[in-house]
């Protein structure tokens, strides 16, 4: 099933950018020291906008809930249902979460609480997607 591909606009580009290095990057404000994630124009926490870089984080995390997707309206993800999509958390930043399906685990069978890492799909010859696999 071909899986949507990103368009990344100028908030989102750096994101994509690493991604198709293989790295994972979160927004990072200086002046509060809140890393946050989706990317937004200004810090979620202070509001500055003139302080926010991007970090590198090590994709490492835990689901920390879970549901099954059966009937999607999104057409490229429907050839795959039932598909299953978890929260995950990050270890080393756990008030930052990420949507994603489990590549590798059947359906029903996730366990909440299980470790995961970071894993690049490509979905275009120029563009990876990050997604999260059960490790261990």
């Amino acid at each position: 099933m071909p899986k949507p591909i990103p368009v990344p606009d100028q908030l989102s580009k750096p994101f994509w950018d690493a991604c198709n290095e293989r790295r994972l990057v979160v927004q990072n404000c200086t002046a509060c020291n809140r890393k946050q994630y989706p990317p937004q124009q200004t810090c979620a926490a202070c509001g500055s906008a003139a302080h926010l870089e991007w970090r590198q984080v090590k994709g490492r995390g835990h689901i920390l809930s879970y549901l099954v997707i059966r009937d999607s309206r999104l057409r490229p993800v429907q050839a795959d249902q039932p598909i299953n999509m978890a929260l995950i958390t990050l270890d080393e930043e756990p008030q930052l979460n990420f949507l994603s399906n489990l590549p590798g685990t059947p359906v029903n069978k996730v366990t909440v609480g299980a470790a995961v890492e970071v894993v690049f799909d490509r979905v275009s010859p120029t563009q990876l997607i990050h997604e999260w696999r059960v490790v261990g």
